[in-house]
C-alpha cells in the first residue's frame, strides 16, 4: 500500500469488472476508501467481501435517471464525502453502419454519453461546495482518432471528449480537475463482439492492453500536484498501428 490517497474517498462506476475493478483496486492499494458502483449486486457483494472493509458496494442503474439521482446521497451515506469520481462505465458496438442495429446504438449511447453526463452532474455540487475534487472519465483513443470499424462508438467518445473539456473549464475555478483517460483496445468484456479473427490477430500482435495498465494511468492522473491537471492521457499498446 502506497498511501498516496490516504484519507480520500473514491467512487468508480462499472466497478464490477475490467477497467473499473482494476482502478478500484488501485485506489484501495493507495489508501483510499472506495465505493464500487455497478448494476451487478451479487458480483459487487462478492468483490467487496474479498477487497475488505474499505470497499463499499453501491448498486446503481446508470441508464435510469431515478437510480442515478440516488447515487450521490448514498455515496455520502456510505463514506461521508467524495474526493475522486471515476465515470468509467460504458459499452461497445463496432461494425458496419449499414448492417447495424439502431436500437442497440441507442442503448450504448445512453450508457456511454447520457449516463456520464448525469453521473457527473450528480457529484459536482458536492465537489463545488468543498472546492476540491477529481473527475476522471474513461474515454478512448476513438474519441480522438476516428476508428473506421466503430463509427457509433467513436461518435460516443467524441461526445465524451467534448463534455470533459467544456466541464473542465467551467469547474476549474472551484478547484476541481476533470480529465479523460483514453486507452486503445483493452482486454475486457466490451470487446466481445469483435470478430474472432480480429481478436486473435490483436492478441497475437500485442495490440491489446490489460485493464491494470489503464488503472496505472488513472492513478497517475489523480496523484499529480493540485496545481497540475492531466486533461487527456492517451495510452496505446506499443504495436498498435493507429
Amino acid at each position: 500500500m502506497t498511501e498516496e490517497l490516504a484519507g480520500k474517498v473514491a467512487a468508480v462506476t462499472g466497478a464490477a469488472s475490467g477497467i473499473g475493478l482494476e482502478c478500484a483496486k488501485a485506489f484501495l492499494d493507495a489508501g483510499a476508501r472506495v465505493v464500487l458502483i455497478d448494476m451487478n449486486e451479487d458480483r459487487l457483494g462478492t468483490l467487496c467481501a474479498e477487497l475488505g472493509p474499505d470497499a463499499m458496494p453501491l448498486v446503481v442503474n446508470l441508464t435510469d435517471p431515478a437510480s442515478v439521482a440516488t447515487m450521490m446521497p448514498r455515496i455520502l451515506d456510505l463514506a461521508g464525502k467524495l474526493d475522486i469520481f471515476h465515470a468509467n462505465a460504458g459499452s461497445y458496438i463496432g461494425g458496419l453502419v449499414a448492417e447495424g442495429d439502431p436500437d442497440a446504438w441507442d442503448r450504448m449511447l445512453n450508457l456511454n454519453v447520457n449516463a456520464v453526463f448525469r453521473s457527473i452532474h450528480a457529484v459536482l455540487p458536492h465537489m463545488i461546495e468543498r472546492k476540491t475534487g477529481d473527475i476522471v472519465v474513461t474515454s478512448s483513443v476513438a474519441g480522438l482518432v476516428p476508428v473506421v470499424w466503430e463509427p457509433i462508438y467513436t461518435a460516443s467518445k467524441h461526445a465524451v471528449q467534448a463534455f470533459i473539456h467544456t466541464v473542465r473549464r467551467q469547474v476549474a475555478p472551484h478547484g476541481i480537475r476533470v480529465g479523460g483517460v483514453a486507452p486503445g483496445p483493452v482486454v475486457t468484456a466490451l470487446l466481445k463482439d469483435w470478430p474472432q479473427a480480429k481478436m486473435e490477430e490483436a492478441l497475437a500482435s500485442g495490440s491489446l492492453m490489460q485493464p491494470v495498465e489503464v488503472a496505472a494511468a488513472v492513478m497517475f492522473m489523480v496523484t499529480r500536484p493540485r496545481t497540475v491537471t492531466v486533461r487527456d492521457l492517451v495510452i496505446l499498446p506499443q504495436s498498435l498501428d493507429l
